[in-house]
């Protein structure tokens, strides 16, 4: 009985019913706050230094009931946008246009075995190379998180259908943006708060980061392609042998039959959609797109227009199905041109592949009934993941109404007061790791401990921008394993990965970077780096 893995509910739960003992147990405190306006004008909330003092202790009991409601509420834009997600893919799942693209995209890999040098290296391993240094890119850039999500039902089937398994598609968007998000070059939520809190130029101190950013990759690439190897050459050697049964049961194969016509509706879906867009582009002819701390101005929304009319008339020529794969490639476009551009979260994604799922339903000559029939469906197939978000956000509830996250903060810049400098960033690596487990927001975190470390960090003689690594590198690598990290969940409640399976699969990567980490950061202590 007890050798039964429990279920991730269970699991989240207890860790709920911990924190709220915690929370007898560890004396309450806060520190003072204040607003601060960073560089882009902006303003956040920071902690004063020197300010924590003591405050009554609020227990938690029953609130460990209370805060299943209140972690659905404070996660409420991750849960709606996971529903969105998964109610726009089952309509455009309906129309096997994913199908198409995906036997598309393996008959073209296949082809390219006649070169043998690429033979050698083995296509499959080249396609997820490329796929994982596109989203781990994002990550670094743009700070990619909750967006890979959405990708995460369209990169499953494709490992699936390669051969090999849900982890391995799971790692090819969520893990490759995550690595990307931990060896951040220019990334705004993290880099960005943590160097403007420290006083420092945004994005300073980019070179040393780049080489970090490429040892991360080289490090998590090639644990990911070993695992990978060894599903594809024995598939039963998957954590998620059996519970891949249900994307194999829906797994694209040579007998897969599709019928290729262009029905008059999808010609009325791209002529609506065309407007639409068109409309856009006379609204927002020229779009301000921000990379890292520079940005250039680029008419990105009339050419996309552009390319995407030419690209899907053609693509009609052919069938509804290529058309349907047109809206969701042209979706990844606007999406990026709204990040970049305008700021866009998961409220104006969601609502993106919303209307991206209807076109698609449209395009297949569907009713509204027969569109929203097929939207319920969705919605209720991935329901579960986003339960769980809801769930793990009761974590943060209950550590936060009880009064105890400043408390464990403080004690913990305490302990680094009479060590040597390499102990002291050292030290400061741990504690932002282990603040990550419970606090995985990298922005939060940043404005919780960056007005603490960076002053501390001149006292004893450390450079600041040594600080901000630390943050940098706590922060990010423990993203894949928390699972107060609602991202994490949902991308596994997406996949129909069990966290239990998950943290089996990922603990020994986790520990790799974890040292990884120790030894990129103890550098910046002895060479005259640029920014540090």
């Amino acid at each position: 009985m007890f050798k039964k893995v429990p279920h991730t509910y269970v699991i989240v739960f207890s860790i709920i019913v911990i924190a709220a003992i915690m929370s007898w147990i560890i004396p309450a405190g806060e520190f003072d706050r204040t607003t601060k306006t960073m560089a882009d004008g902006k303003q956040k909330t920071v902690i004063v230094e020197n300010s924590f003092h003591r405050v009554d202790a609020e227990p938690q009991t029953w609130q460990v009931v209370t805060s299943l409601y209140n972690g659905f509420v404070a996660q409420s834009h991750i849960i709606v946008f996971i529903l969105l997600i998964g109610g726009a893919f089952w309509i455009l799942n309906a129309s096997k246009a994913l199908d198409v693209g995906i036997m598309s995209f393996i008959h073209t890999t296949r082809k390219l075995e006649k070169y043998k040098l690429l033979r050698k290296i083995g296509i499959d391993n080249i396609v997820i190379i490329l796929i994982m240094t596109l989203f781990s890119l994002f990550g670094a850039i743009f700070g990619m998180s909750e967006e890979t999500i959405a990708f995460v039902i369209v990169l499953v089937p494709l490992a699936i259908s390669m051969g090999y398994d849900s982890i391995t598609g799971v790692c090819m968007v969520y893990v490759a943006a995550h690595l990307g998000f931990a060896g951040a070059i220019l990334n705004p939520f993290t880099i960005g708060i943590a160097q403007g809190l420290s006083d420092l130029p945004v994005f300073s101190g980019w070179e040393y980061r780049i080489i970090c950013w490429i040892l991360i990759n080289l490090v998590g690439f090639t644990f990911i392609l070993l695992y990978a190897r060894k599903v594809k050459k024995n598939p039963e050697k998957s954590y998620t042998f059996k519970i891949d049964e249900y994307w194999r049961k829906n797994k694209v194969g040579e007998d897969t039959v599709i019928e290729y016509s262009t029905p008059l509706s999808a010609w009325i879906s791209f002529i609506i959609v065309l407007i639409v867009l068109v409309l856009f582009s006379a609204f927002y002819p020229d779009s301000l797109l921000k990379v890292g701390n520079s940005q250039f101005h680029f008419p990105a929304l009339p050419v996309s227009t552009l390319i995407f009319a030419i690209i899907s008339y053609f693509s009609l020529r052919k069938s509804v199905h290529f058309y349907i794969l047109s809206l969701l490639g042209f979706t990844v476009v606007f999406l990026i041109i709204g990040v970049m551009g305008y700021d866009w979260y998961v409220m104006e994604i969601g609502a993106l592949f919303f209307a991206m799922g209807i076109a698609s339903g449209i395009a297949m000559n569907k009713s509204a009934n027969e569109i929203t029939k097929l939207f319920l469906e969705g919605a209720k197939d991935i329901f579960s993941a986003a339960f769980i978000v809801g769930l793990a956000g009761g974590i943060i509830i209950i550590l936060t109404d009880g009064k105890i996250v400043d408390t464990i903060m403080y004690g913990m810049s305490v302990l680094l007061q009479d060590f040597s400098k390499e102990v002291s960033l050292s030290s400061m690596y741990v504690i932002q790791t282990m603040i990550n487990l419970i606090i995985p927001s990298g922005s939060a975190k940043a404005a919780l401990t960056m007005p603490i470390m960076a002053p501390f960090s001149d006292l004893i003689g450390i450079a600041r921008q040594s600080t901000v690594l630390a943050f940098q590198f706590g922060d990010g690598f423990t993203n894949m394993i928390t699972p107060a990290s609602g991202v994490l969940i949902g991308a596994l409640g997406m996949a129909k990965i069990p966290y239990s399976v998950w943290f089996k699969f990922i603990w020994k990567l986790i520990l790799i970077l974890f040292i990884l980490g120790f030894i990129m950061i103890l550098p910046t202590l002895y060479l005259n780096l640029n920014g540090f």
